[in-house]
């Protein structure tokens, strides 16, 4: 009798490979894929190859959208993996749980209130379990300032200052693909911080109340490259002689992945993955200021900005008891560019208490193996493996999706309007 969990995949484009990998070698006992579900053809059959040639695994089904009902009632998954475009997450998430399916869905979980609102009544209505794959909170590190501070030992949390800075690597990279457009990824607020605004959600066990946000495209885009004496423009980078000198400029005919993923899929829908960061048409922003607001009164100052000389974070606590503060260069990477493994991989890691009256001391973490900070070689254990007991609940359903994203829907909604938005305003709780 096969006991196997059965999944299949929806979008097979750079992040379905993090999980296939996973279900085709080390959770292969306990799990199955059977299908993958894209539009492109060319990028399905090239995922098949990367399970068959790389990951020992079975080739499996490939569907097109328009053929999604089909793939539920002939496969029969009891979950549904959703890692297509941001913007298309919500049609698959509940046309699964109303074809009786769990859902994990790679984050954000949507990008705009009403996707999201509609998200929370498909799962009220269906009683579908839903996950969230936020692997930051699985960082042994993220996991230890949980800790330390369900542990009381800086005491009531007041106040929480948190500036991310993404590279010219990996923070120039959301501006060559489809993140680019707002419409598809709610921008950096919400695609990106979600993972930031969730881990706040999560250290301080609060929810965000109100939001103010500040947002600009300061250095991308054409504008601004003019502005900075940039006479020589190009649309696109792979076999354009100009981008060869620029170091923004993507060549995806030199690495292998990158072309048979992206490169050799174009002539089916269009999509170029090489874009130029100082083109027209960005809708997103580069620099970003926000303030919430939470339920227990504490504060949250934060700052994101994507053009900056390395990649990393720095956190700081303010409590009745004292400060903790946490500093984290992570590895520069461009997505699918490379092994799974950098993304996001640590380059050094500190953690230090300030007690009042006391000297301050630094904590010790092990150090994770693996992307995200050693989050997701755990998040996926979490998935696939066998459940465990988890003291710190890093789990996350579509309760803890909707509260990080709505930081950063809000968050657009302000730099809109110039007002504070209050986050019940924006969906409905049942």
């Amino acid at each position: 009798m096969n006991n196997k969990k059965k999944y299949v995949i929806v979008g097979a484009g750079g992040r379905a490979e993090f999980f296939y990998e996973a279900i085709a070698t080390t959770y292969k006992h306990t799990s199955e894929l059977l299908a993958f579900c894209d539009m492109n053809q060319t990028r399905m059959n090239y995922a098949n190859k990367r399970l068959t040639e790389s990951y020992g695994g079975a080739a499996v089904r490939t569907y097109k959208p328009d053929q999604f009902d089909q793939m539920i009632e002939a496969e029969k998954p009891d979950v549904v993996i959703v890692t297509s475009i941001d913007r298309t997450h919500h049609q698959y998430i509940i046309r699964a749980m109303e074809l009786g399916c769990d859902v994990i869905t790679e984050k954000p979980m949507t990008v705009d209130e009403n996707k999201c609102q509609d998200i929370l009544d498909a799962v009220e209505r269906t009683g579908r379990r839903m996950r969230v794959a936020f692997n930051y909170r699985y960082a042994p590190h993220h996991t230890k300032a949980r800790e330390l501070i369900e542990d009381g030992v800086i005491g009531d949390i007041f106040s929480v200052h948190f500036e991310w800075m993404l590279d010219t690597r990996h923070g120039a990279d959301y501006f060559r693909r489809w993140h680019r457009d707002k419409r598809n990824s709610g921008g950096l607020l919400v695609h990106k911080s979600t993972h930031h605004f969730d881990l706040v959600n999560f250290w301080i066990g609060a929810q965000p109340e109100t939001v103010f946000a500040f947002g600009n495209l300061s250095f991308y885009g054409r504008e601004n490259a003019e502005k900075r004496g940039v006479t020589s423009f190009y649309e696109r980078g792979t076999g354009n002689p100009i981008a060869k000198e620029d170091p923004f400029g993507l060549q995806l005919d030199e690495n292998q992945h990158l072309k048979e993923m992206y490169l050799d899929a174009e002539h089916e829908d269009g999509y170029r993955r090489d874009q130029s960061v100082f083109g027209d048409g960005i809708s997103i922003e580069d620099t970003m200021g926000v303030m919430v607001r939470y339920n227990n009164k504490a504060i949250l100052t934060y700052s994101l900005n994507a053009y900056l000389p390395y990649e990393g974070y720095r956190i700081a606590f303010n409590g009745s008891k004292g400060r903790i503060e946490m500093e984290i260069l992570e590895r520069a990477y461009i997505n699918s560019g490379g092994s799974k493994e950098d993304e996001g991989a640590l380059e050094t890691q500190s953690i230090i208490v300030h007690p009042m009256f006391k000297r301050p001391y630094e904590v010790e973490v092990e150090d994770g193996d693996g992307g995200h900070g050693g989050g997701d070689p755990i998040l996926l254990r979490d998935l696939f493996g066998e459940p465990e007991e988890d003291r710190f609940k890093r789990a996350a359903n579509h309760i803890d999706g909707a509260r990080s994203i709505l930081t950063g829907i809000a968050a657009n909604q302000s730099i809109r309007t110039g007002l504070p938005v209050h986050v019940k305003s924006l969906v409905n709780f049942k």
